[in-house]
């Protein structure tokens, strides 16, 4: 005995005892599917046994021993078991092929297997060729009676031994196609067909292997009536076809004598089989009958008396008029999509209409794809393109809208300077001021939406800013309403604008109490949150890490789900006329999206809806050392105020608004319509300027660029940015500028005043 054979021998006896363990207790378990597990696993250890045996007895036996030693191991394998040559000819088979394939003459292994499976050559071909570059290799492959494991394992240089087990009802792809009553094929790649029934084998007259042979024209019209050929002629089919796995398809064959000639509604029974969904339809638009898929993708019990335009809509016509031309033969080129109409989620479907004859009177076959998640994605896209333009258009139109309501608001507080509460004008400049305030919160909450807002963050403590918020809150909600709080008891720190925030929580209130006409409970719960891993939802991605999670949860009428996924839409509201703007959650949605947190909505209608925010943790970076503070002279309320203002503007009105605000405070106001301009007046070297104010956006030299040309020779001088922009928009300008700060537009009076006259005293140190 030599060493090899001693140190392969305890493992070949080992692999062979847990192989009988196995196979014996596949036959003790009262449990089929465990005994079908065991079964297979025995199966393998075996394999694995002969494939051990040959790779020693090559070496030491020559290649009559290794044939010799592989008959005596397969013999008694229950999966019949096959040594080829390269060319595919037979050189032993065992006792389960010859019990299987015995009445084969064939002798090679493709001949064996041609009335098993189409185009063996072909599977064979495969796998021997992955079996001679990786030393083995699998597949499984379906069959007449089901589906069929091949598995092969290279013997040699030019040997294979195939092993063929029957897996059954194990397969999980299997279908008792036998026992279906109307003809069915399995196709395959290049259209290879896989496998025929044994009622499409009748219609055909034959077990054909390729597409071509059956129907005579391709490509197979699905949904559509297709010529087949036959023993008898040709003979026109309505074809359906579902997705199988590994890239297979199945094809329905529904003849044509079953459907075009006059039939009774008995005669229909066959459509309930078809695991397709499939509508009989009159030229009226009346269902006369629906198979089981068709009713669970309707979300129906029975389609009795009921009319397409009841189930499905979004045609953009009348489904009956559409109806009516399809049964006259018109219109039946394309499909549509259209919508279910159902309450409990959206459903869009693909509908195919096929022109048929019934009892003498045309109708309708309505095939039926699923479609939402077609629908649904181009949805999304449609509603990304929607979100991005309005985005823009809040934008662009801020700065000029931002320009007229500055003009307006300014000059209004002027006239307000000159008139006491006494005079007669005085109500009607309020009104005046108060209309052009809730126009500039209208562009406000357009550019939240827009995430293009000028955000001011602090670090904030949720507690600290709930509690502060609950009086107010407590007013808004009426006295049919209870408000309730519940905290974690450590809750970090967030960093985010305190005056959106809290805008935000009351809008998400406000819109909780109009849920709950007759009253009810809101709580507002805040809690830690850390995920180990990213979280996908509702088309966003929350990243890992540490978050603040913020709940307000109400107990009202709730959204329907078909209305959830669009109430942070701008302008969309399901509240009455004159209720609401439908820019309540719109606003929340973007202001909290630029704080870089997340919010979602879940509502049971009849139960109640949930609004949930995340915020990201506050992590300060370490400070190297402390910075001392450097207090700031605040101005007094009204104090004359003495200085020198290069006021840069290319709006006319905001120009002489701003320049008659500046000077009835005391300043000394130099004016200048553009960039360009204002460069030709500080050259003057005698002139002295303690503070440009300046426009960001103006045509040809922008603000921060002539502030920088001009600071080169004025280093000393303070700046006041003013845009109808956001302030991100030219954020990494103004850092790059020393003393300046931002004043965004439409602006009063006092907020300009008040912001240059705080420039001028600051001690320069602290800059």
């Amino acid at each position: 005995m030599t060493r090899a054979s001693s140190r392969i021998k305890p493992r070949i006896a080992v692999l062979l005892s847990l192989a009988l363990f196995f196979a014996g207790a596949s036959f003790l378990l009262d449990n089929p599917t465990i005994q079908k597990g065991f079964s297979l696993i025995a199966g393998s250890l075996f394999f694995l046994c002969v494939v051990i045996v040959l790779i020693s007895a090559w070496g030491t036996r020559g290649r009559k021993g290794v044939f010799d030693t592989i008959a005596g191991f397969v013999e008694h394998d229950a999966a019949a078991s096959f040594i080829t040559d390269r060319d595919g000819a037979i050189i032993h088979r065992n006792a389960a092929a010859q019990t299987r394939f015995g009445g084969k003459d064939s002798t090679t292994l493709a001949g064996v297997l041609t009335d098993i499976f189409g185009n063996p050559g072909a599977v064979l071909f495969r796998l021997q060729t992955r079996a001679q570059a990786g030393g083995a290799a699998r597949e499984d492959v379906v069959t007449r009676k089901g589906h069929m494991r091949l598995g092969v394992h290279l013997v040699g240089e030019d040997s294979f031994l195939w092993r063929l087990e029957c897996m059954g009802e194990r397969a999980p792809t299997a279908r008792p196609s036998d026992g279906f009553s109307l003809p069915m094929l399995t196709v395959g790649r290049n259209d290879a067909i896989l496998f025929m029934n044994d009622a499409a084998r009748r219609l055909v007259g034959e077990r054909s292997k390729s597409l071509d042979r059956v129907f005579c024209e391709l490509p197979v019209r699905r949904g559509r009536i297709n010529d087949v050929a036959t023993a008898d002629g040709v003979v026109p089919c309505l074809v359906t076809e579902v997705d199988a796995s590994a890239g297979r398809r199945e094809l329905i064959l529904l003849p044509g004598a079953d459907i075009e000639q006059d039939t009774s509604s008995s005669g229909w029974s066959f459509i309930e089989e078809l695991p397709v969904p499939l509508l009989k339809i009159a030229h009226s638009g009346e269902v006369q009958l629906s198979n089981r898929q068709a009713r669970q993708l309707l979300g129906i019990q029975s389609s009795d008396g009921m009319l397409m335009s009841n189930l499905m809509e979004g045609l953009g016509r009348s489904i009956s008029e559409w109806l009516r031309e399809a049964a006259a033969g018109r219109g039946l080129q394309h499909s549509e999509f259209l919508r279910v109409i159902r309450e409990d989620k959206e459903v869009f479907v693909q509908v195919t209409l096929k022109r048929i004859t019934d009892d003498g009177e045309p109708a309708l076959i309505a095939v039926l794809n699923d479609a939402t998640e077609l629908k649904t994605l181009e949805a999304q896209f449609v509603q990304s393109q929607k979100m991005q333009a309005i985005g823009q258009l809040a934008g662009g139109v801020a700065h000029d809208f931002n320009n007229l309501l500055t003009a307006i608001s300014g000059h209004c507080d002027l006239l307000l300077l000159r008139h006491d509460q006494g005079d007669s004008d005085y109500a009607d400049l309020v009104q005046i001021n108060q209309n052009a305030n809730r126009a500039a919160a209208l562009v406000g909450q357009l550019l939240a939406f827009s995430r293009k807002q000028t955000l001011r963050p602090e670090t904030l403590d949720l507690r600290d800013t709930l509690s502060d918020l609950t009086h107010l809150l407590n007013r808004l909600v009426g006295e049919r309403v209870t408000l309730s709080l519940s905290h974690d008891p450590v809750l970090p720190s967030i960093r985010a604008d305190k005056r959106q925030l809290e805008q935000v929580l009351m809008n998400l209130v406000v819109n909780a109490r109009d849920a709950m006409p007759e009253g009810g409970e809101i709580r507002i719960e805040t809690a830690s949150k850390h995920f180990e891993t990213p979280m996908d939802r509702d088309r966003a991605v929350v990243p890992p890490g540490e978050y603040v999670c913020v709940k307000v949860i109400d107990v009202g009428v709730g959204i329907p789900a078909d209305k959830l996924q669009k109430v942070f839409e701008p302008f969309y509201t399901t509240k009455r006329t004159g209720e609401g703007t439908g820019l309540g959650l719109s606003t929340a949605y973007g202001i909290i999206k630029q704080t870089g947190g997340f919010i979602f909505a879940d509502s049971i209608p009849g139960e109640g809806t949930t609004f949930t925010l995340l915020l990201p943790v506050n992590e300060e970076l370490p400070v190297a050392a402390p910075v001392p503070k450097v207090e700031k002279v605040q101005p007094e309320e009204n104090e004359a105020a003495d200085g020198v203002v290069l006021l840069v503007e290319d709006e006319a009105p905001v120009r002489a608004f701003a320049s008659r605000a500046l000077k009835m405070r005391g300043f000394t106001v130099l004016e200048a319509d553009s960039a360009e301009e204002a460069l030709k007046v500080l050259e003057e070297a005698d002139l002295r300027v303690d503070v440009f104010v300046t426009d960001v956006v103006m045509p040809g030299m922008d603000g921060p660029t002539w502030v920088r040309e001009a600071l080169k020779m004025r280093p000393d001088v303070r700046v006041v940015f003013v845009s109808g922009y956001a302030e991100e928009s030219f954020g990494d300008n103004q850092k790059r500028i020393a003393n300046s700060v931002f004043l965004p537009k439409p602006f009063s009076l006092n907020e300009l005043t008040e912001t240059v006259q705080r420039q001028m005293v600051v001690d320069p140190r602290a800059a």
